[in-house]
């Protein structure tokens, strides 16, 4: 094994959610890699294209909501007229609703349910055929969590999301490994980003937190970049249907 198997240089990533926060992280540490970048978004990635381009590597900015399928097969059509095909897509966009589940209510349930888990399959269903069409596999990875894992309090459908996504993970790897197609998950821990400001702002929540993590501290986007640039290379070809942790430590406890 040497380094040239994490190099990407000349392949194409399809990343959903990258305009903050982990989806940025992820972005950018594929373009450091040698990938040219499709972002999928609901507003302006300028931020995220920026530090794209600064790498040398394409941007290609989609605007989409994934709330529904209507964008998706466009998605692909520009992608591959774009940049010429996809290797790699990460599906990071998501969102989560907070409430007790005494009162949790249905439309908070679908919503949560349609990005994170319809939107997701059918995402990774356009880019299988598209990657069985180019006759040179591909990488999928999609973003689990620790309530993946875990049960959690106040997030029905979020808990219910990611763990249907562990599930489709192995679905889907178990049908595509066949054509060459790995499909593998990451579940962040606690990571600093906007969705966890009100945590870190609590000082007793926030020392309850840091206090479990082994590593005795929060994630960083940028601590994904490692592990999403190994699960789109060649170095992770034998590796199917997997959900690496990515928590500091946090499920070790």
């Amino acid at each position: 094994m040497t380094l040239e198997s994490f190099n990407l240089e000349g392949k194409v990533a399809v990343v959903t959610g990258c305009n903050t926060g982990l989806g940025q992280g992820m972005a950018l540490g594929l373009a450091k890699a040698g990938c040219d970048i499709v972002g999928v978004n609901v507003s302006a990635p300028t931020e995220t294209q920026q530090q794209i381009e600064e790498t040398g590597r394409k941007f290609v900015d989609i605007r989409a909501n994934l709330m529904k399928l209507d964008d998706i097969p466009s998605i692909v059509d520009r992608a591959v007229t774009e940049l010429g095909r996809i290797d790699i897509l990460v599906n990071n966009a998501g969102i989560i609703r907070r409430n007790d589940a005494i009162d949790f209510s249905e439309q908070d349930w679908d919503d949560v349910m349609n990005i994170n888990v319809k939107s997701l399959f059918f995402m990774s269903q356009a880019v299988a055929k598209q990657f069985i069409a180019q006759g040179e596999g591909g990488k999928i990875i999609n973003i689990a969590s620790m309530l993946s894992f875990q049960g959690g309090i106040r997030v029905p459908s979020y808990t219910a999301s990611k763990s249907g996504v562990m599930g489709v993970t192995r679905l889907m790897a178990n049908e595509w490994a066949a054509h060459g197609i790995n499909v593998n998950a990451i579940a962040p821990g606690y990571m600093a980003t906007d969705n966890t400001t009100a945590l870190r702002a609590d000082e007793q929540r926030n020392k309850e937190i840091v206090d479990r993590i082994p590593a005795a501290r929060w994630g960083k986007p940028s601590d994904l970049e490692g592990p999403c640039v190994f699960l789109s290379s060649s170095a992770s070809d034998y590796i199917n249907g997997y959900t690496i942790a990515v928590d500091g430590g946090w499920l070790s406890r």
